[in-house]
C-alpha cells in the first residue's frame, strides 16, 4: 500500500520527467490536486517544543522520552500530542542507548511483598561516593515502598547505627512511624542498637536473602535514580554540598519529577 505522500513524490517526478499536464498524473496516480500542491506549514510550537525537550535534556541526561513528555504534560501543563511531541524528539536525536542486558541465572529468590498502604513498608539502604579530593562519604536513604516517596537522604563520612536511629527518628516524627523496615544484612542494620529501636517501636526488620539485592528493589531503583539524576554527574568538594543538593533533588523528586511506577 503506497502512502498518499510517496504517490505525490512519484507524482511530480512524472512532471518533471514526462512533462504531462498535474490533472493527469493525479488521475494517474489517484491523488488529489489539493494533495498534489500541499506544503507542510512549519509550526511556531514545533520550535517551542523542541526548546524545552533540549533544555530538558540537557538538565536531565538520563530521562527518556517517557519522563520528559510527562513532564511538559503534568508539570508543566502543555497540551502537545505525544506523537508530534516524539517526533520532534526523534529528528534531535535524543534518544538514550540502552545497553543490553546480561542475564545471569539465579535462584529463585522468595517474592518481594507488595505494600498496601502508606507507612506499610520503607526501604532503606546505603550508598557511597567520593568528594573532589578524594575522601569517601555515604548517604543513606530512606523510601515509602507503597508510592516511592523519597522520606530522608543523609549525607556524612560516617553513618553507624546511632545515625541510622536519629534519621529514622526524624521522619517519624512527622510521618508516623512503619510497620515493617526493609533493608540488607549490613552491619548498621544488624547492630543490637538498631535492633533494640525497632522492638521498642513495635516495627519489624525484614532482611532480605544474602546475595538476593532484588528482594530490596524498590530502594535498589531509587538509588539508580540517585546514581543517574545527579549523583554521578558532579564533583563535590566539600559534604556540605552534597547535603544541600541532595535536600534540594529530593523535593523535586518528590514534587515535580513524573512518577512512573
Amino acid at each position: 500500500m503506497v502512502k498518499p505522500s510517496q504517490r505525490r513524490e512519484m507524482a511530480k517526478a512524472s512532471i518533471g520527467k514526462h512533462a504531462v499536464s498535474v490533472k493527469r498524473v493525479c488521475l494517474a496516480f489517484q491523488i488529489s490536486e489539493t494533495c498534489y500542491r500541499y506544503r507542510p506549514k512549519l509550526s511556531k510550537e514545533n520550535a517551542l517544543i523542541a526548546n524545552w525537550l533540549i533544555r530538558i535534556t540537557h538538565n536531565q541526561r538520563n530521562w527518556g522520552f517517557g519522563l520528559c513528555y510527562l513532564y511538559l504534560r503534568n508539570v508543566k501543563g502543555f497540551r502537545w500530542n505525544h506523537k508530534r511531541v516524539y517526533r520532534i524528539y526523534r529528528e534531535l536525536e535524543l534518544n538514550l542507548r540502552i545497553k543490553p542486558k546480561k542475564r545471569l541465572v539465579r535462584e529463585k529468590p522468595e517474592p518481594l511483598s507488595v505494600p498496601v498502604a502508606i507507612n506499610d513498608c520503607w526501604s532503606i539502604d546505603f550508598m557511597h561516593d567520593q568528594l573532589s579530593d578524594g575522601r569517601s562519604y555515604r548517604l543513606f536513604n530512606v523510601i515509602d515502598d507503597f508510592n516511592r516517596e523519597g522520606l530522608v537522604i543523609e549525607v556524612d563520612f560516617s553513618l553507624p547505627a546511632i545515625r541510622v536511629k536519629r534519621a529514622l527518628n526524624q521522619v517519624i516524627e512527622w510521618r508516623g512511624k512503619p510497620r515493617q523496615i526493609r533493608c540488607d544484612n549490613g552491619p548498621e542494620y544488624i547492630s543490637e542498637l538498631l535492633a533494640t529501636w525497632a522492638e521498642e517501636r513495635g516495627i519489624d526488620l525484614l532482611f532480605i536473602q544474602p546475595g538476593n539485592p532484588q528482594q530490596n528493589a524498590y530502594v535498589e531503583r531509587y538509588n539508580r535514580t540517585v546514581r543517574y539524576d545527579w549523583l554521578s554527574h558532579y564533583l563535590f568538594a566539600e559534604i556540605e554540598d552534597v547535603q544541600e543538593y541532595a535536600t534540594h533533588w529530593l523535593w523535586t523528586y518528590n514534587h515535580e519529577r513524573p512518577n512512573m511506577h
